[in-house]
């Protein structure tokens, strides 16, 4: 696995606790949408929901990471700027995991008219009486405001390409998907571990490192 989609990984992982606060709820609230007689089919209708926000947030990677690679070539600049700023926004996470900076939230509110627009359009899908519904649900779901995703879509925007976009996000909402299953003693078992200084902080320490080291390679070729 690429280095970078291992961090994407890490980073969906260890910053699911705000997933938690804002999915959480959503997630939960979800489930007891799903019609008594079609519960049994246990994981499967969230695994339908989380399908479709996985798929979204992969489009907009692929959106985003064409529209950079797009932007630096009609400018004719090094993509090993796009490279930089990737490192840039690698230390920021890592802060934002770290509990130390959280100025990335306030890019929630650049989804802030988004959301209002897709949101009544969810309304129509409920109850979750079918799987279609339920992956429908799932791709509106992904519009849903949230700083540490829009923090990962300007990595994938940095990324150079709309493939590797795309599997930055992937990656990303693949990481979060434990603290949207999780339930009961496992869930509270996971908020534990994310709590713990020294998981968190170490943790943020390798993004950190891995991205003062993307800095570096970038700076490197840029000057020398």
């Amino acid at each position: 696995m690429s280095p970078d989609y291992l961090a994407a990984l890490l980073i969906g992982l260890l910053g699911s606790s705000h997933c938690l606060v804002m999915c959480g709820g959503i997630a939960s609230a979800l489930q007891l949408s799903v019609p008594a007689e079609r519960r049994h089919s246990g994981y499967t209708y969230p695994l339908l929901l989380s399908a479709g926000r996985l798929t979204t947030y992969s489009l907009f990677g692929a959106l985003v990471g064409y529209f950079g690679l797009t932007a630096m070539q009609l400018a004719g600049a090094s993509m090993l700027w796009l490279r930089l700023l990737a490192g840039v926004l690698l230390v920021a996470m890592a802060l934002y995991i770290a509990r130390l900076w959280f100025g990335l939230t306030q890019l929630e509110r650049l989804g802030q008219k988004l959301w209002q627009r897709v949101q009544p359009y969810t309304k129509a899908l409920l109850p979750l009486d079918s799987a279609t519904k339920a992956y429908r649900y799932g791709l509106l779901w992904g519009f849903l405001p949230c700083g540490l995703v829009y923090s990962t879509l300007s990595w994938s925007l940095a990324s150079g390409s709309p493939w590797h976009g795309a599997l930055l996000m992937l990656s990303f909402g693949l990481g979060t998907l434990p603290a949207i299953l999780a339930v009961g003693g496992a869930a509270q078992l996971l908020r534990q571990l994310k709590s713990a200084l020294w998981f968190r902080y170490s943790t943020a320490a390798i993004l950190a490192i891995y991205g003062i080291y993307t800095i570096w390679l970038a700076l490197q070729r840029l000057v020398f």
